[in-house]
């Protein structure tokens, strides 16, 4: 009779019980990969409609951003509409690993310190009284610990914020992570991207914005003790609203500005 507690018993006992846990957690993991993509999605549509203002808590997400928003694909050096891809099953960062669909940025014009981006997006068109009320354009760009991922909320008018919001990034609690902070969030709103002759002016400060100067309405206060962090989301944002990225669709949105 073998020895049940001899060191190749143990060992036998041991592998078959790795082998059992193996095999439950990866049926556990097939089972639970669809609903995790749905929580997923669902994530996504919310934070979308958080940066716009379209969400109150206890909505219904799929029913507001169904009944409000429309995806939309861009071809971004065009700023034109693309049917090449669904814009319901594209997946942008799937695309940047593709030479064929991605752009490298130089690296005078890489501010967002990215190295590269897509050359499709999907944008997010928002609907009031059937008409175009927002744009909502996803952004992303480095901070001091992370890239930050958003989606920035911008008027009809192509001109005008209605609200940033970033879904996933590792800033510092209490330092860059105030970029998660609702008060320092809602100075967004109704800050004007260009000026007068379209330039893009829109910046975050070091410090605080003072109120009394005209130039005050394309500011928003820096991150206190968070210099790069604060550097880095104003580098993004300048980014993704420039001539390389979704500036010639923001022009096809102002009073004649294009198609």
């Amino acid at each position: 009779m073998s020895n049940k507690n001899s060191v190749v018993g143990t060992v036998t006992v041991a592998g078959i019980l790795c082998i059992v846990c193996s095999i439950a957690v990866s049926v556990a993991a097939v089972a639970l990969k669809p609903k995790q993509e749905l929580n997923k999605e669902l994530d996504k549509k919310k934070n979308i409609l958080l940066a716009a203002g379209l969400y109150n808590e206890g909505d219904d997400i799929n029913e507001v951003f169904q009944s409000q928003v429309k995806p939309k694909l861009i071809e971004i050096a065009t700023g034109k509409e693309s049917d090449r891809f669904d814009p319901r099953a594209y997946d942008a960062s799937k695309a940047l690993k593709d030479p064929e669909l991605r752009v490298e940025i130089p690296s005078d014009l890489d501010i967002g310190k990215i190295r590269k981006r897509p050359k499709y997006a999907v944008i997010y068109e928002a609907q009031k009284n059937g008409q175009l009320d927002q744009v909502i354009l996803p952004v992303y760009g480095k901070g001091l610990w992370s890239t930050l991922y958003g989606f920035l909320a911008i008027k009809a008018d192509g001109i005008t914020v209605s609200g940033l919001g970033f879904y996933d990034h590792a800033e510092t609690p209490g330092l860059g992570g105030e970029v998660d902070n609702p008060k320092w969030k809602s100075q967004w709103s109704g800050k004007k991207i260009y000026d007068d002759e379209w330039n893009l002016e829109i910046e975050v400060l070091k410090g605080k914005v003072n109120k009394e100067r005209p130039e005050s309405v394309h500011q928003i206060d820096g991150l206190s003790g968070a210099t790069i962090t604060t550097r880095g989301v104003s580098h993004l944002v300048q980014y993704w609203l420039g001539d390389h990225a979704f500036g010639l669709y923001l022009e096809s949105l102002r009073p004649h500005g294009g198609a």
